[in-house]
């Protein structure tokens, strides 16, 4: 009985793990017969959780959604990681889910070993949060554009630009990344036929959501590095060239590649390609690098400089 009960706890972790077990997988997993797999999925059945079931030459299992939430299995450090994420949640970030999420913490805190419990507390006193300003997305579209990220499925949604423009989107959503207290989606875009990035709060997904493909190989340089490359340079409405006096190994160690993407030039000096939403704010950016420089173009960022010069020179000498 001991045995059994444990290769059903085991069971129940691989299949909430992926969406679809082919059975001889699990059988091999398991090291059981795939007979075994039938019977012990039947057990699970009749404990509530709701295993789907299909045939032929692609089919397995799959842990469905049923009409009450059956137990989770969480190991010791999937445990603290929710407890950790229902906090933040708590404090804002998505719309939505504040008060959903601290009822949530208060019922798994009350379940939590007591050394895990210890850890959870730790991270909750010695940790201040600050909640900065800046749009949240709708916990539903957020749950929706993951869903369709894991599931491989096309995705239909009016998207509004920086500039204010609509359009509609049709992509093969990669993944979703978190990056200060705003979300975006890595996706195939099929009419462009390239990758693209999206704000979450700006997507106003249309369902149902469209067929399974085939998952795409991410960006050459990863999803992380693109998404760097994206911001910093691709998804503003200015941008700029400046030569810096400092060789590109000495531009990137001090941090300035950060902001934009340096390029080569030769030993002593460099190419830094940088973007923003106003030449003024460029220009304020580049009057805090310690480095000679010289713009490259545009001229209106040339002429945005040269008015701050005006003024910190007449604020110097007052």
């Amino acid at each position: 009985m001991k045995a059994t009960s444990a290769r059903l706890l085991r069971l129940l972790s691989l299949l909430q793990t992926r969406k679809d077990w082919p059975g001889a997988d699990l059988a091999d997993r398991l090291e059981v017969s795939p007979r075994t797999v039938r019977r012990d999925v039947d057990r699970l059945r009749e404990l509530g959780y709701p295993i789907r079931a299909t045939m032929g030459t692609g089919g397995g299992y799959q842990l469905g959604a049923g009409a009450a939430l059956p137990p989770l299995l969480l190991d010791d450090d999937e445990a603290v990681a929710v407890a950790v994420g229902l906090r933040t949640a708590a404090q804002g970030g998505v719309s939505g889910i504040e008060e959903t999420s601290v009822r949530a913490l208060a019922k798994l805190l009350q379940v939590l070993p007591s050394r895990l419990r210890r850890r959870v507390d730790a991270l909750g006193a010695f940790t201040v949060p600050m909640p900065g300003a800046g749009p949240t997305v709708d916990s539903d579209v957020l749950t929706l554009i993951a869903s369709a990220c894991r599931d491989s499925e096309r995705l239909r949604f009016d998207y509004e630009s920086h500039d204010g423009t609509l359009s509609r989107r049709i992509v093969e959503p990669h993944r979703l990344v978190s990056r200060g207290r705003r979300w975006y989606l890595v996706a195939w875009d099929t009419a462009r036929e390239d990758w693209r990035t999206f704000r979450a709060d700006r997507m106003r997904p249309l369902t149902p959501t469209g067929p399974r493909v085939p998952p795409r190989d991410p960006p050459a340089q990863g999803v992380a590095a693109y998404l760097a490359e994206r911001m910093s340079v691709h998804m503003w409405p200015h941008q700029a060239r400046i030569r810096l006096a400092v060789p590109a190994e000495e531009a990137e160690r001090r941090g300035i590649g950060d902001h934009g993407r340096i390029e080569p030039a030769d030993g002593d000096s460099c190419v830094l390609v940088c973007a923003g939403d106003s030449f003024r704010m460029m220009a304020c950016y580049l009057a805090m690098l310690d480095v000679e420089m010289e713009v490259e173009e545009p001229d209106e960022l040339r002429a945005e400089m040269a008015r701050l010069a005006v003024r910190l020179n007449r604020a110097a000498s007052g």
